[in-house]
């Protein structure tokens, strides 16, 4: 929607979306970091307690980023700034840390990797999916992405006996890590391969396609919650830096506790 000069209305309800998913990651991750840097009990109770919500958040933050790529001006730029603060991740994550004695913080597939590659897989792609009914899209989307669902596994299909293994040795190599299948004992701090999750990706992109074609409903312009709407906007940087705010913040108060017990 255009406002009275023309010019484009900022969509703030998918800033508010992406700003919340953002701050349940940040809860979320300050437990991981409270149980898995510094032991403390409690918060280890708390992150497999929340656990099981974490891909449901994950899946609406993905489904953004797709349909964020109908709005773009610039996929590839995005791609790339999104790739190359992935693989700086890694570098600190996987080559830095670990000559400070910090293990298992080693991201070598994570979310940034995953959506740096589905944004730039998606531009030579955009034309077919503006060719593609939206709908049909969205249900393609979720049958191929409970049909891959098992990979890591080591099975494709929905269940019994619509499944069948894949064979072992699609297992047994680290470049097929983007695509869900790894050798035993690989570990990561954070794994989004591409199968099955760009097919949450891709069905964000039908959306946004949806919402093009239809317009976006009126709410979806209104600004409702300034500190979400705040979140979402600057996700990316929130996201490169709340894990080691967190650490320091949570070293800062442990190491008052010490001073002043």
């Amino acid at each position: 929607m255009n406002n009275e000069n023309g010019e484009k209305k900022r969509i703030f309800l998918l800033d508010e979306i992406r700003g919340f998913c953002v701050f349940v990651m940040i809860i979320y991750h300050a437990y991981f970091v409270m149980n898995d840097f510094y032991s403390i009990g409690a918060a280890g109770w708390l992150y497999d307690f929340f656990t099981p919500l974490e891909p449901i958040f994950a899946g609406v933050f993905i489904s953004i980023c797709g349909l964020s790529c109908t709005l773009s001006h610039n996929n590839l730029k995005r791609g790339l700034k999104v790739l190359a603060a992935a693989a700086a991740f890694s570098l600190v994550t996987c080559v830095i840390l670990p000559h400070f004695d910090v293990y298992g913080a080693e991201v070598y597939f994570g979310i940034l990797h995953f959506l740096a590659v589905s944004i730039l897989i998606f531009i030579p792609l955009k034309k077919l999916f503006y060719k593609i009914d939206p709908r049909i899209g969205v249900v393609a989307c979720a049958v191929l992405f409970f049909f891959f669902r098992n990979i890591e596994k080591g099975s494709l299909g929905f269940s019994p006996p619509l499944t069948f293994n894949l064979p072992d040795w699609l297992y047994t190599h680290y470049y097929l890590v983007p695509f869900g299948m790894y050798p035993q004992g690989f570990t990561t701090a954070d794994y989004f391969p591409l199968l099955p999750f760009i097919f949450i990706f891709f069905a964000g992109v039908f959306l946004g396609v949806w919402f093009q074609k239809n317009g976006y409903p009126d709410f979806a312009y209104k600004k409702r919650v300034p500190f979400f709407d705040y979140l979402g906007r600057h996700a990316f940087i929130v996201y490169l830096a709340h894990i080691p705010v967190i650490a320091l913040i949570v070293y800062g108060v442990l190491s008052a506790l010490k001073i002043f017990s």
